[in-house]
């Protein structure tokens, strides 16, 4: 056959008309050369592995010709000393032999990382810096040689001009500029051999024994030209001085966009995630207790540590540059266990005393290790140390620095410049990191979360700044996990508002980078991967871990032009504005009290359903329902309601009461109160258990909140008027979980399903939300406090009749009135600081709100009748009026 006529069909790029030359396996996708650039350029695709296009087909050529012996071919390969041989080379027979496509397979995994590295970073940044070396260029260019110096005075042009003669700006620049082009094209031929590999693995194989691929160290700026030998002057100094010059900004990423979920794992045997360390874009390590867990983006335990601290619940082990976990086991000895999982050695053998550490971090600049050290956790050392209560043992703690033998070369403590009630109280360094600037990040916190705070220090021990919260919260913090991205900004996690904070290297803060985070709902522990600018994050309430990306760059690689603009700016969480319609602000106003309605002492109000203008059902937290009127008078009683303090009752369109028993099961009792029968049973071993129902007046379905003990996780379902399951609300459409424990639930006028979800932990915790979906259970948005971020801890809810969501807010004792978008319009706060805010229900027909508190009902007015679709300008006074004539509200309608 003629192979000259032969046609062969090449695969095209899956991204535009080119020939196909690389495979990229996680998409599945074929590209060509300029393709291939942009994809491993781009942040969501930057760890996926791209092989050439024969390689896939394992169509690697052995065939090539023996130099010594040009008959022969090259068939195996001589390990000692890492050549290609053929059956003739009889120096190489006594040596160890291995297959020639094994060892090509070897040497291809081994230099696996660095050629990524060069792929999608180093010919990505170099270029970058390359454009700003040409602006530095033309800086020199007019800003050392115009007239601004020449015009001072004739002496000093003539000293000045005898300086640019020693010192040559302008060659600088242009000196660097070239070095960057030959590190640039260096990088560009190991690429090339690389891709070329397929075709000749031998070339491939010498050329790694021969020339050992350098180590890529991005440094994302260049050096700053300084004022050397005859410049240093003192007549100089001072005119130099009076020059005003724009001070250039350090080259670096920008970033692009807010966190976006892109995966989630679950880490079997943990039921939270004190601590995570990231070793590759798909591996990290995971604590909890004794557990110190491998694990990978697909949920696998790799592999397992029982013998770290059980006492710290931190940032109590790390990971070095050459991919070793560093842990503190439960005699306090920092040990280190070799990558091969199989060698465990102790890096810092614990002393006798008191003190031990606490949390570690390794640094990838320098390698060093960053020790925490404080006061043991044990009260009977800190008893037979001090003589004294462990309450009363001031505040002991140090930062300590290690090489990467063991030896320690720094030790930082308190100083004069610190914060005297810092030095007090701040006891217990949690977590420790090191910015991109060598400054040193701690996590301190104390016995109450109120006092937490994040402490800075600069590379030799100088305090620089204490951060206690954002300014427009309530300035505390109790700081749980920090970490360090790119752009040199600190990411703490706040226990307090379950909110991840983000901060720049000078303590200023720039916004929330996460609020409550689905699936998560308290975040942390944090972790930042350089390599894929990714951030992991940790959840303190199950065993799962979520990883985000909130940098991203664009991809354009063929303009040289505009590398330096490669990189987008920060777009920061823009605070919530109210931007109602008018008609709508001019209806919500302050509260009027109508009346109040004092309950027997006995009886504590939890939750409230209304039957009608004059009646309504009232629960308490013993588990007791009573059928009160205006007068104070119990009409019915139920005594098997479900214990707790939640929204466990509502009332139908029928005026029937649907409540929830201690067996769980869901009750109907008549409107004659004479019947009751089960409407819903619970499911037996089912691991499901309802918390709070609301029926929608529109549609007569049951919504009813549930919580699962063993996932601990919770949901809503959806039942029709005969009881049949219709509707399933879980998760956020990402796989992540939207609810952790509803506690009562309501429906707006417009479809959207409102939970208020939270969990008592505590009285300086707002770890709740008040989550939204819509009619079909799309998730909408959450709402976490005024400002966003603040916290908040929801109990009761409901919805008047513009559409409005009211919640009680058991942390600060206040409702919040927000429109149907989430955007908070009003604060109301209780008539007494004595008053407990519980429960809301709203009468539709009188447009009147009920709150429940401790032992009072209050009945309230807050929207204007005159701008209401039937209503005039006298209707107002003549509702007002009506409320002293007759007992039922309703009657006045």
């Amino acid at each position: 056959m003629n192979k000259s006529s032969t046609l062969y069909t090449v695969r095209q790029c899956s991204e535009c008309p080119g020939d196909a030359e690389y495979h990229c396996e996680p998409c599945p996708c074929y590209l060509c050369l300029q393709c291939k650039e942009k994809h491993v350029t781009d942040l969501k695709t930057i760890d996926h592995e791209l092989v050439i296009y024969p390689e896939q087909f394992n169509c690697i050529p052995t065939n090539e010709l023996c130099i010594r012996h040009p008959s022969y071919v090259y068939s195996m390969y001589c390990e000692p000393c890492e050549v290609p041989v053929c059956y003739l080379c009889s120096e190489h027979r006594t040596h160890r032999w291995m297959d020639l496509q094994r060892a090509y397979k070897t040497k291809q995994q081994q230099h696996r990382r660095t050629i990524q590295t060069i792929r999608s970073e180093a010919l990505f940044y170099r270029p970058v810096l390359l454009a700003g070396i040409k602006a530095d260029v033309k800086a020199c260019q007019t800003e050392l040689y115009q007239s601004v110096i020449l015009t001072k005075a004739k002496t000093l042009k003539n000293r000045i001009d005898k300086s640019l003669e020693n010192v040559d700006y302008k060659h600088r620049c242009f000196k660097q500029k070239l070095e960057t082009y030959r590190y640039i094209a260096i990088l560009q031929r190991y690429e090339q051999i690389y891709q070329q590999s397929a075709v000749s693995p031998l070339k491939f194989i010498s050329c790694t024994k021969k020339d050992r691929l350098p180590k890529i160290l991005l440094t994302l700026h260049t050096t700053k030209l300084l004022m050397l030998g005859s410049l240093n002057k003192k007549g100089v100094t001072e005119l130099l001085n009076a020059i005003q010059m724009k001070e250039r900004g350090k080259r670096h990423i920008r970033n692009d966009q807010l966190l976006t979920p892109m995966s989630a794992l679950t880490v079997t045997s943990v039921d939270s995630c004190d601590h995570i360390s990231c070793v590759t874009s798909d591996l990290v390590w995971v604590k909890r207790w004794t557990k110190l867990i491998l694990t990978n983006t697909a949920g696998e335990n790799l592999h397992c540590r029982d013998d770290t601290c059980i006492k710290l619940q931190c940032g109590a082990h790390t990971v070095n540059s050459e991919r070793e976990i560093i842990y503190i086991d439960n005699d306090y000895n920092v040990k280190k266990l070799s990558k091969n999982m199989k060698t465990i050695t102790t890096f810092i053998k614990s002393t006798p005393s008191g003190f031990g550490p606490r949390c570690l971090y390794c640094s990838p600049v320098s390698g060093d290790l960053l020790v925490g050290v404080s006061l043991k956790d044990t009260d009977d050392e800190l008893m037979e140390l001090f003589g004294m209560c462990a309450i009363c043992i001031p505040a002991i703690y140090v930062v300590e620095r290690y090489n990467q033998t063991g030896q320690l070369i720094q030790t930082i403590e308190r100083d004069n410049t610190d914060d005297p009630y810092l030095i007090f109280n701040y006891k217990y360094p949690n977590y420790i990191t090191e910015n991109n600037n060598g400054d040193i990040v701690v996590s301190y916190t104390t016995d109450s979360p109120e006092y937490g705070s994040v402490l800075v220090r600069d590379r030799g021990g100088k305090y620089r700044f204490n951060y206690k919260g954002p300014p427009s919260g309530s300035e505390q913090l109790d700081p749980r996990g920090v970490c360090i991205d790119a752009l040199s900004h600190i990411l703490v996690c706040d226990g307090i508002t379950n909110t991840v904070q983000m901060l720049d290297c000078d303590g200023q803060f720039l916004s929330h980078l996460l609020i409550r985070p689905s699936g998560i709902f308290s975040p942390r522990s944090l972790s930042y991967d350089v390599n894929t600018h990714r951030l992991w994050v940790g959840s303190e309430r199950n065993n799962k871990v979520c990883v985000f990306r909130y940098i991203t760059r664009k991809h354009t690689l063929a303009d040289q032009d505009k590398r330096h603009d490669v990189m987008e700016s920060l777009r920061e969480i823009p605070a919530i504005k109210t931007q109602g319609n008018r008609c709508l602000l001019k209806l919500v106003h302050p509260f009027k009290l109508l009346e109040k309605i004092i309950m027997p002492d006995d009886l504590n109000c939890t939750h409230i359903s209304l039957l009608t203008a004059s009646r309504a059902w009232v629960s308490d937290s013993l588990g007791n329902l009573y059928l009160t009127s205006k007068t104070s008078k119990i009409l019915h009683r139920i005594v098997n309601l479900l214990y707790g303090s939640s929204g466990s009752h509502t009332v139908n369109g029928k005026c029937e009461l649907i409540y929830i028993d201690t067996d769980y099961n869901i009750n109907k009792l008549r409107k004659d109160l004479r019947a009751c029968s089960v409407f819903i049973r619970k499911i037996k071993d089912s691991i499901w258990k309802p918390r709070c129902v609301f029926c929608s007046l529109s549609t007569g379905d049951l919504l009813v909140g549930m919580y699962s003990n063993d996932l601990d996780i919770g949901k809503v379902t959806r039942y029709n008027q005969s009881g049949q399951l219709t509707q399933t609300i879980q998760d956020d459409g990402t796989g992540l979980e939207l609810y952790y424990k509803p506690s009562f639930i309501a429906e707006n006028n417009n479809g959207n399903v409102v939970v208020s979800d939270s969990e008592w932990s505590g009285y300086y915790s707002a770890s709740g939300a008040v989550v939204v979906t819509d009619r079909c259970g799309k998730y909408r948005f959450s709402y976490t406090g005024h400002p966003p971020g603040s916290g908040i801890r929801p109990r009761g809810i409901c919805t008047d009749a513009l559409s409005n969501i009211v919640v009680c807010d058991d942390r600060t004792q206040e409702l919040h009135i927000l429109n149907s978008d989430g955007q908070f319009l009003s604060l109301h706060l209780p008539p007494s600081s004595y008053f407990q805010q519980r429960s809301v229900s709203y009468d539709a027909d009188t447009y009147c709100l009920w709150v429940c508190f401790d032992g009072e009902l209050h009945v309230y007015k807050y929207i204007s009748l005159r701008d209401s679709q039937t209503g005039g300008e006298g209707l107002e006074e003549k509702f007002v009026s009506k409320q002293h004539g007759k007992s039922d509200m309703a009657a006045s309608f």
